[in-house]
């Protein structure tokens, strides 16, 4: 190697003649001297040199410091030469400086524009011309085509010097056809079936929807971890010796298609013949064992046993056992195929909550945040309660990103924990228009504010303006009122809407208490006013129509009884919503009714990304006192937040001429499944099946229910979430439609 030659260069040209004269003793080095720098400070060369001044010549050490100063990275050329000095020697390092990029330019690029290539470039002008950092540059660009399905694209780079010390660099590109994964082959399974396989895998075959998801090409990267996805599929399942090989991978005839094969080895299929515990005390021990997933005389798999290791160390850790381990030791019995499971828990100290730090909100304050906090300082630490903070935090949907940071003390047993966040914006304003056949052009303004002066205090102004309706509202909502547990809300509104029959006009206003206690319950009681008019009734209208002309007042509370588990509150994946609220109307006022609903949704992954959720509601409303019930407080099903692909009120009675009238019962089921499109853009889609109706005192609770079914978008856009969605009309009645579009800018449930 070359500093081989330089460190023989040295021995004869700076050392032979002194050990000539002292063949016992080495030299002293008496300077060192640096040449050839431009860019680089020679402080940053002399530091890192094993040879010292005044110490005795070491040929190791010049050796390892040639080493050094090549490894630094920006020379690429370095000799040492040694000349008498002040009665020892003087070592001079001389070094050539790798030259500057001065231009990066691509050639042969027409799919992608050169600022988008340069987005995978860790390279600019400015960097030193490495030749291991510009390939492994021009090794990211090909697999940025290979991951938009160009597999047969080539990038060559070529570094030109201009002057001794500056050099351009050009990525030669060669982009080829894309080229889509025709068919994923898997050989060798039999215990397994591909489909299982393949579902594994995140590589996909291409089909239509991959426009959208841009799956069904090749990334070398990921197809590398689905074979091991795919070995952690077989251990799962009892295979301890599976061997997964590949990818081979060959193009169709016409080199627009990819089939990429892979083999499995399967192996023998292993038995739990043993499952042993210890580490726990004989109180804990009935508590512990419930925990296992793992069961005697069932096949083995690894990701049950990850189960079992991470439920013993959440029971412990809930119970102030920070820094709690389970060491699995697995033995097989190749003859026998079983295998023997020791679990050994070492538990550790009981810690306690030290300091709460919160960093990097600019606007919130701190009381905002820290309140959402489960956990006090001085309080036993609990794993559960420290999961359940972040989640209260990240639902205040102020930030864009919170980390929860837990950092033991060993020596005072306690944990600190530092609460990162970064600040989103929380005002909205909107001003847009629209065009229905309902409502004709509708225009809407809307402005918002969810973190008033960093307060936690919400504050609304809306309009909407129509040919066919009105809308006007006022909101406030402080979920800490006078810095207690306690929420105050306050609204007012002022609403006008022609109908087919008749026009409503309405002006009303409430204010409401909460009050939250343990961890996901709530109670509220809201008071509401309105004042409404029905008006313009025409003269073939139904009687139920008739009844209702003329102004009258509402006087009413409503009681309500909340409790929400849910992880995400814009996008849940797991926990559940569940509340009962019950208006009674006649504390004054001409109105005298009862209407009460129940709200049950409930959430479960599925897999780490796709979500299964089901939603009933069920609700009864009467009048009271002798008074009817009013038009407007009756049950409307159909539509986008009851069933989805029926017009407003479809789902439910109608009067003589056909008009829906809504009625006093409702019942309705949601079934939903989430499943990610693109997951950098939090785009997901969903498909869904609604069931429900609403009832008069006439008919049968719970008969003739409407289906429907369909599929949409949800994206949790910058703006907000959006959702489209499409429901088809399954038992399609006279005078609707087939299905219908709908969609809806703001919060999921």
């Amino acid at each position: 190697m070359r500093y081989y030659r330089l460190v023989c260069f040295l021995i004869l040209s700076s050392i032979l003649i002194p050990l000539l004269v002292n063949a016992q003793q080495a030299p002293i080095v008496t300077s060192i001297e640096v040449k050839g720098v431009k860019r680089i400070e020679k402080g940053a060369i002399i530091k890192r040199l094993k040879q010292k001044v005044g110490v005795p010549l070491s040929r190791t050490a010049i050796s390892e410091d040639i080493k050094t100063i090549y490894k630094m990275g920006y020379f690429e050329d370095v000799k040492v030469e040694a000349k008498p000095h002040e009665g020892g020697i003087k070592l001079i390092y001389i070094v050539r400086e790798k030259p500057t990029i001065v231009k990066i330019n691509f050639v042969g690029n027409k799919k992608f524009d050169d600022e988008k290539l340069k987005e995978h470039l860790t390279i600019s002008p400015g960097s030193i011309a490495d030749i291991t950092l510009i390939k492994n540059n021009a090794s990211a660009l090909k697999s940025f085509y290979e991951g938009n399905g160009y597999w047969l694209a080539q990038v060559i780079p070529i570094v030109k010097r201009i002057t001794p010390y500056e050099a351009t660099v050009t990525f030669l590109i060669k982009e080829g056809p894309k080229i889509r994964i025709k068919k994923i082959a898997i050989e060798g399974n039999k215990a397994l079936s591909d489909k299982k396989i393949k579902r594994a895998m995140k590589t996909k075959e291409w089909w239509i929807f991959s426009l959208i998801t841009k799956s069904g090409y090749y990334k070398s990267s990921e197809i590398k971890n689905d074979i091991e996805r795919i070995r952690n599929l077989y251990y799962d399942n009892g295979f301890l010796n599976a061997v997964v090989a590949g990818p081979e991978i060959t193009l169709t005839k016409d080199k627009k298609g990819m089939i990429i094969k892979i083999k499995v080895s399967e192996g023998p299929r292993y038995t739990i013949s043993d499952i042993k515990v210890s580490g726990f005390a004989p109180s804990e021990k009935e508590e512990v064992l419930k925990l296992l997933e793992i069961e005697k005389g069932k096949y083995f798999s690894r990701k049950k046993l990850q189960e079992s290791i991470q439920s013993i160390s959440e029971f412990y850790s809930q119970r102030g056992y920070a820094t709690v381990s389970v060491e699995p030791q697995i033995i097989p019995d190749k003859k026998t195929k079983e295998v023997k499971v020791f679990l050994n828990i070492h538990k550790g100290d009981i810690y306690r909550i030290g300091r709460i730090e919160i960093f990097g909100n600019t606007k919130t304050k701190d009381k905002v945040i820290r309140r959402e906090v489960s956990l006090n300082e001085g309080d036993i630490f609990n794993s559960k309660l420290l999961r359940r903070s972040y989640e209260k935090i990240n639902n205040l949907n102020f930030f864009e990103t919170v980390e929860l940071i837990p950092k033991p003390n060993p020596e005072k047993k306690t944990i600190d924990i530092d609460i990162k966040v970064k600040e989103k914006p929380t005002g909205f304003l909107s001003i847009g228009g629209g065009y229905s056949t309902v409502d004709k052009f509708v225009g809407m303004i809307d402005i918002t504010q969810a973190n008033l002066f960093g307060t936690g205090r919400y504050i609304k102004l809306k309009g909407e303006f129509g040919g066919r309706s009105t809308f006007y509202e006022f909101s406030y909502k402080d979920p800490w009122f006078l810095d207690k547990p306690i929420s105050f809300t306050l609204s007012a509104y002022n609403t006008r809407r022609d109908y087919l029959a008749y026009s409503k006009k309405a002006t009303g206003g409430s204010v409401g208490f909460g009050k939250r206690f343990a961890e996901y319950w709530k109670v509220s009681l809201t008071y509401t006013y309105e004042r409404a008019t029905v008006f313009d009734v025409s003269e073939d209208a139904s009687i139920i129509i008739k009844e209702q002309i003329g102004t009258n007042t509402t006087s009413s509370i409503t009681p309500a009884i909340i409790r929400d588990s849910r992880d995400y509150f814009l996008d849940p994946s797991r926990g559940s919503r569940n509340s009962l609220y019950i208006t009674f109307a006649g504390l004054g006022g001409n109105n005298k009714f009862i209407k009460g609903v129940f709200d049950s949704a409930w959430f479960f992954p599925v897999t780490e990304r796709t979500v299964f959720s089901i939603r009933g509601r069920i609700g009864y409303a009467e009048g009271l006192f002798g008074k009817k019930l009013p038009l407007y407080e009756r049950f409307y099903v159909g539509g986008l937040y009851t069933v989805r692909g029926l017009g407003f009120g479809e789902a439910g009675p109608r009067d003589e001429n056909g008009e829906v009238i809504g009625g006093k019962k409702e019942l309705i089921f949601n079934l939903e499944y989430k499943f990610p499109l693109v997951e950098e853009l939090k785009l997901k889609g969903v498909v869904f099946v609604d069931v429900g109706r609403a009832y008069d005192d006439s008919e049968d609770f719970g008969t003739d229910l409407r289906y429907t079914a369909g599929g949409g978008i949800r994206w949790i856009s910058p703006l907000g979430p959006l959702r489209i969605e499409y429901g088809f009309n399954i038992d399609r009645r006279e005078g609707e439609s087939s299905g219908k579009a709908e969609f809806a800018f703001g919060a999921f449930f």
